[in-house]
């Protein structure tokens, strides 16, 4: 059957040398899509409700690091946009990030399932529909849940994050950055949760209150909360997200053996109740690829696409700094080959100045029951260009699979804005059963890397063994006398003369140099610049 036979023949394409079949907005809407470069397919245009499936709406793969938004109400397919989108960049060699938080986006590895609608939707855009799985790695924070452990050290993690999960304001965050300052500067590693607490108790300790005077000091009211806060984050269970061997960012980047991107899936069904943990994690990893990765520029196509899922969740009851940091590094790492899409349900979660940022728009359907959902949408109908669409009646009526599109061309001008029936994902539409997802897991050469966890001398140790403690319960008696030197065997400076007093840590600092008591130097995200 024809194209003219699928479709209206008002809609027909244009023949050369005939009058045009599409009406004259269809027209330039459509020509605003005509890329002669690699692209994605989004969909077909809709117009006066009617599917247009020769009028192809595409994404320009050289643009895709310049950020994007995926938005729309519950149950609108925004996770099978993402999964349309994933499954079309691996296929362009382009790696991908996923976070999974409703536990359904597994599927990607697996071919999908034709049945009539996924082949009735195919008929309606023109897609060439073939069941296809993609190569996927499956990671979970901490170990919980399926996949291979994500862990980052407490150090790596940094001040500015870790303030943002234990919920401080803005004088406890400013504490904070002075602990992680000092155990910097003198060699204590904060590997884990056990190890801050140990600083932070040592610092409010006789001995070690007089370490942070000349820079501010840190207060036993102010001490006592971070405590607190340590202990209940503890309590939840959260421990074993802190710790070694800490994720290497740089796995992400993979590509499969036939060429393919590797779609990186961090399954988050297990700490759904912990929005701000899994929130702020991502922002770690987006921060330490950051500073990791090289300047590119503009390249043919990105390093790395991410998916930032529950975006609101980043956002909701940030400080400023914490702001303020989200949006530079945003700013930034287009230039390192990376595009992030934000994920959420309305523009207005996200903050402006971030928002300005995302050149890629896929809007899919709101609601409007009540006075705030009125709100949001006509504050969403102003974040667009103009548009040949009444915008505020289409929003309410796009059904399942159906978006409003705007993206940056060739060029990096706005595209016209377009209502799309969106394809059909080419992977399964739904997890995979938990047996398959174990024996991937299994199978990845990255479990054994990562799979156990590592306790060594850290902070926690240093200062316990300085303090003549067997325990944590002894972390707050008093250190034993020293020794006269003459009782001691020559020797290296022992642990006790590392650690205990501002005059022993300068000394030690002298001794080991750059090795122990050099200063981490730390980014715009408080997180540390060092290669593991």
């Amino acid at each position: 059957m024809s194209d003219s036979e699928t479709m209206p023949q008002s809609a027909a394409p244009e023949a050369p040398g005939s009058a045009p079949a599409l009406p004259k907005e269809a027209l330039e809407i459509a020509s605003g899509y005509a890329f002669t470069g690699p692209a994605l397919d989004l969909g077909a245009l809709l117009w006066d409700g009617v599917c247009l499936p020769d009028a192809q709406v595409r994404i320009p793969l050289p643009m895709l690091n310049r950020h994007g938004l995926v938005a729309g109400a519950t149950g609108t397919g925004k996770t099978k946009t993402l999964q349309l989108i994933a499954e079309q960049l691996s296929a362009q060699g382009v790696p991908v990030f996923l976070a999974d938080i409703k536990g359904d986006v597994s599927g990607i590895s697996a071919p999908g399932a034709g049945n009539d609608k996924v082949r009735a939707r195919a008929a309606d855009v023109h897609q060439e529909w073939t069941a296809t799985g993609f190569p996927a790695e499956f990671y979970a924070l901490g170990g919980l849940g399926h996949g291979i452990p994500v862990r980052a050290t407490i150090t790596d993690f940094g001040p500015l994050l870790l303030s943002k999960v234990l919920q401080l304001n803005q004088t406890q965050e400013q504490s904070l950055g002075l602990i992680f300052h000092y155990a910097d500067t003198k060699g204590l590693e904060l590997v884990d949760l056990k190890d801050l607490r140990a600083v932070v108790t040592f610092l409010t300790s006789d001995e070690g209150k007089g370490e942070l005077k000349n820079i501010g000091g840190l207060s036993t009211a102010t001490a006592g909360v971070i405590l607190r806060s340590l202990t209940a984050f503890e309590a939840q269970g959260m421990a074993d997200f802190f710790g070694e061997p800490e994720f290497d960012t740089d796995e992400l980047l993979r590509t499969a053996e036939d060429g393919r991107g590797m779609v990186s899936v961090l399954e988050l069904p297990a700490v759904q109740d912990k929005p701000q943990l899994f929130s702020t994690f991502l922002m770690w990893l987006l921060a330490d690829l950051f500073h990791d990765l090289p300047e590119v520029g503009d390249a043919d196509k990105p390093k790395l696409v991410f998916f930032f899922d529950e975006a609101h969740l980043l956002f909701h009851d940030a400080s400023k700094a914490f702001l303020d940091s989200i949006t530079q590094t945003v700013r930034l790492i287009r230039s390192k080959g990376v595009g992030v899409f934000f994920v959420t349900q309305t523009p207005k979660d996200v903050p402006a100045d971030v928002l300005a940022q995302l050149g890629n728009r896929v809007q899919h359907a709101l609601r409007a029951f009540t006075p705030d959902d009125q709100k949001a949408l006509k504050a969403t109908v102003k974040t667009f260009p103009n548009s040949a669409y009444d915008l505020e009646e289409l929003l309410t009526g796009l059904g399942t699979g159906e978006a409003v599109v705007t993206v940056l061309s060739e060029k990096g001008a706005p595209t016209p804005v377009a209502a799309t029936r969106l394809r059909a994902p080419e992977s399964l539409m739904g997890p995979i059963d938990a047996t398959a997802l174990d024996a991937a897991v299994q199978a990845s050469p990255l479990h054994g890397r990562y799979a156990q966890a590592v306790d060594r001398e850290s902070a926690f140790e240093k200062l316990n063994a300085a303090r003549g403690a067997k325990g944590p319960d002894e972390m707050t008696a008093p250190p034993k006398a020293a020794q006269p030197d003459k009782a001691q065997p020559k020797k290296d400076p022992s642990v006790v003369e590392q650690v205990v007093g501002s005059g022993v840590f300068k000394s030690l600092a002298r001794s080991l140099g750059t090795q122990i008591g050099r200063e981490i130097s730390r980014s715009v995200f408080g997180t540390a610049r060092r290669r593991r």
